[in-house]
This record gives C-alpha cells, sequence and structure tokens, in this order.
C-alpha cells in the first residue's frame, strides 16, 4: 500500500471516529445525566434510545438553513468550520496504538495545541459576525476563559517535555511502558521523587481540559441560561451542529492527551496483560465519562470565579510544579 492510500484511509477512518464519537457520545451524556439526576433519558428510538443521534441529525441536517439579516456573510459560514476542521487534524497525530497512527510527527504535542488554539478564534468569529449581542458577550467571556486556562496548562505540558525530553507523542507512550508505577502519573521506578509533583501536574491539566473544551462547569461559551445559547444563538440546523461535533471532537482529543501524557496511552497497567488499542479507547472513554459527570453534578460557576481560580490558583501552582520538577531532574 502507497503512502498517499494509507493516508487517504486513515483521514476517513479519522472523520468516521470523530463523527460516530460526536453522535453517540451525546446519547451518553444524555443516558448519563438521566441515570445522575434519577430521569430516564432518551428511550423511545431504537433499543436503549441508540438510534436516537441518528435522528437528531437527520432533524438537523432537514432544517432550513438561515442566515439573519446583518450578520457578516464570511465570518458566519467559516466559524463552524475553523471549530470542527482543526479538530479533526488533531487525531491525525495521536497514536491508538504501537502501530495505529495516521503520521507520526515529531512535533506532535505542538501541534495538537497549535491547532486547538484555532478553536477559539472559531468561537469568537461566529459570535462576532452573528452581530448578536449576547453570542458577542458570550465570546469575550471565551476568549478571557481560553488566554487564562491555557497558560497553566501549557506550563504543565512544559513540566511534562522536561520530564520526557520530546514532543513526539509515540515516544512519550513508549517511556511509559511496564505498568501503572511506569506511567508519569506515577513514576516510581522512572523516577520517585516525582511521584508527590506528577498526580498534581494531571489534575491541573484535566481541569484545564474541561475549560478549553468548554465543559461544565466551565461552559461559559454556551450559558444557555444566561445568555440564550451563548455563541451559537444565531446557527440554525447544522450550523449549530457542526459547533456540537466540534465540541465533542475536542472532549475526545483532550482526553486523547492526557491519556498519552499521564496514562501511559495504550499500554498495560500490568505487564502481563497484553498492551493495544483497547487500554487506550478504555482509558480515553473512563476519561470522557469523568467529563460528562462533573458537568451533570456541578453547577456553572461565575465568571469571576472562573478567572480567579485560574490566575490566582491555577497558574501559581504549576509554576511551583515547573519549578520543582526542573529542580528533581537537575539535582537528583
Amino acid at each position: 500500500m502507497n503512502e498517499l492510500t494509507r493516508l487517504l484511509l486513515y483521514l476517513v477512518g479519522i472523520i468516521l471516529f470523530a463523527a460516530l464519537n460526536a453522535a453517540y457520545l451525546v446519547w451518553l451524556e444524555r443516558k448519563e445525566a438521566g441515570h445522575i439526576q434519577r430521569r430516564i433519558g432518551p428511550k423511545e428510538v431504537g433499543p436503549f434510545g441508540l438510534l436516537q443521534p441518528l435522528a437528531d441529525g437527520i432533524k438537523l441536517m432537514t432544517k432550513q438553513l438561515i442566515m439573519p439579516t446583518g450578520v457578516d456573510p464570511v465570518l458566519f459560514r467559516i466559524a463552524p468550520i475553523m471549530v470542527m476542521v482543526p479538530a479533526i487534524m488533531s487525531f491525525v497525530t495521536i497514536p491508538f496504538g504501537e502501530n495505529l497512527v495516521a503520521r507520526n510527527i515529531n512535533l506532535g504535542l505542538l501541534m495538537i495545541f497549535a491547532f486547538a488554539s484555532v478553536n477559539v478564534l472559531g468561537l469568537l468569529f461566529g459570535a462576532w459576525g452573528s452581530r448578536n449581542k449576547y453570542a458577542v458577550i458570550s465570546a469575550a467571556r471565551v476568549v478571557s476563559q481560553n488566554v487564562a486556562y491555557e497558560i497553566p496548562m501549557l506550563v504543565t505540558v512544559v513540566t511534562m517535555v522536561m520530564i520526557s525530553q520530546t514532543l513526539n507523542l509515540h515516544e512519550i507512550v513508549m517511556q511509559q511502558q511496564g505498568g501503572f508505577w511506569n506511567w508519569n502519573i506515577f513514576p516510581l521506578t522512572r523516577n520517585w521523587l516525582l511521584i508527590p509533583i506528577m498526580p498534581i501536574s494531571f489534575l491541573i491539566f484535566f481541569i484545564c481540559m474541561l475549560a478549553e473544551t468548554n465543559r461544565a462547569p466551565f461552559d461559559m461559551a454556551e450559558a444557555e441560561s444566561e445568555l440564550i445559547a451563548g455563541a451559537f444563538t444565531e446557527y440554525p440546523g447544522m450550523g449549530f451542529g457542526v459547533f456540537f461535533m466540534g465540541e465533542y471532537a475536542n472532549i475526545v482529543i483532550g482526553s486523547c492527551v492526557t491519556t498519552i501524557l499521564f496514562l501511559g496511552g495504550w499500554h498495560s497497567p500490568v505487564p502481563f496483560i497484553p498492551s493495544g488499542v483497547l487500554w487506550f479507547l478504555l482509558k480515553m472513554y473512563f476519561l470522557i465519562f469523568t467529563v460528562i459527570w462533573i458537568r451533570w453534578t456541578f453547577p456553572r460557576t461565575q465568571f469571576y470565579e472562573l478567572l480567579n481560580l485560574s490566575w490566582k490558583v491555577l497558574i501559581p501552582i504549576s509554576f511551583v510544579n515547573l519549578i520543582l520538577t526542573s529542580v528533581m531532574l537537575k539535582v537528583f
């Protein structure tokens, strides 16, 4: 199989994977929310409501595409694309298994964060182009939130790069083979002095991932109880659907990166159990389950408290973490 054919097959597979996750994570969220809050969730369309995402997709695609009066047509059209396409591109460099990666890029970790920064621009352009005051307020919140939480997230990533000494995602995972005591969240045999530091790094990264993907209790991009539908207020049908798919694709990417950096990627937690893609997916979907669990357990935080959490708590802790890690690596 030549390189072009291989890349095309990977591209089709990535798009299908992202689309299926976007569809059925909505089903999982509704069912999980139902159980957490003692409700039923979808159950009428197909067994256990499994065909509900298909029905929702058909409904969105058959809705009339309306462009409100006064919107900027260019920004209004390209904003959903700017949210969805970078998310799809980020999947290219994620290693789901030892030999299952579309393109093993040496700067893969940097590439993912470069594409992730485009997401907030898509929300900003969509809100600004909508010419809706609620959408613009939401966009201002989103930009403030992303600027605040990108700092501790990137400082934590720098900490992990110092430990692994590479930006290659495949190499970061390969360094964590040999059982859960070798994973970066608990590096007992690799560098036991970092054990008190790494769980804190994991917690900071996970909280920032929730904020960067605009998930509750940090969902200021939508905040439907305060701002109608936030940045998506003027988008009908599949315009809104693409934003929705982009949000879930970013949740999957965030969970994948967390799995790679801290949870050993595709490696088994114990050496005598074979490693493989299944372990990667189990860890990834456990993190996604936790993200949904948090949304339906905690109320949305007040906006200024959200910013204070980053600027006054997470950023100082992440810098202390970075300094302690550098001292440990240099001295010991």
